[in-house]
């Protein structure tokens, strides 16, 4: 999308290069921050304050990178963090307390440099590991109907079952699920709902 004489306008910190970056990303940047915060004061000042960050590392600009790749890792690291802060105030968890797991999750990115897992590969591992974590019945319902997208009707013929019981076992994995979620990943709920909004 952009070219290196641009990039290098970028890294040499012309301010027309970056009024035209904010204007050509500010639409996909705010459709991106819905994902994960709700207010939309709060979104302004989330890609506004990104943008400052980005500002202040130009120099460390690889013109050979994507640029909206480092734009879209600060704006997702300062929505984790919003999210991450909103958790701690409402239910009053001691940094400490927070789960070492989850804090990997949330600081796993480095905000300039090599991304190691995208947040949406981390959220589809942790959705395998909880739905591996079911009861084998209960898995392959789950999987038929939600990950698969066969309709309840059609598994219960498969599987020998009735709709009823096909209808059970999803409500038990979907509570199963967000109770474990809830329990090991609080500050992950929020995202890994709005991202598989359509299994729950």
């Amino acid at each position: 999308m952009f070219n290196n004489t641009f990039k290098r306008e970028l890294k040499n910190g012309n301010p027309e290069a970056y009024r035209e970056l904010f204007r050509l990303l500010y639409p996909r940047l705010k459709g991106y921050c819905k994902l994960f915060v709700a207010d939309d004061s709060e979104m302004e000042d989330i890609i506004q304050d990104s943008f400052i960050v980005f500002w202040e590392k130009r120099s460390t600009i690889d013109i050979r990178q994507k640029i909206e790749s480092y734009i879209f890792v600060i704006v997702r690291n300062r929505c984790l963090s919003y999210l991450k802060n909103r958790k701690l105030e409402s239910k009053h968890i001691p940094y400490e307390q927070l789960h070492a797991t989850e804090l990997q999750h949330l600081y796993q990115i480095d905000l300039l440099e090599k991304e190691e897992i995208s947040l949406e590969e981390s959220l589809s591992k942790l959705l395998h590991e909880l739905v591996n974590e079911l009861p084998p019945r209960m898995q392959d319902v789950f999987i038929k109907c939600k990950l698969e997208g066969k309709k309840q009707e059609d598994v219960a013929k498969e599987l020998g079952i009735s709709l009823k019981m096909v209808e059970k076992h999803i409500a038990n994995a979907k509570r199963l699920i967000h109770d474990r979620l809830t329990d090991q990943y609080p500050i992950m709920t929020v995202m890994f709902i709005t991202f598989y909004f359509t299994l729950f």
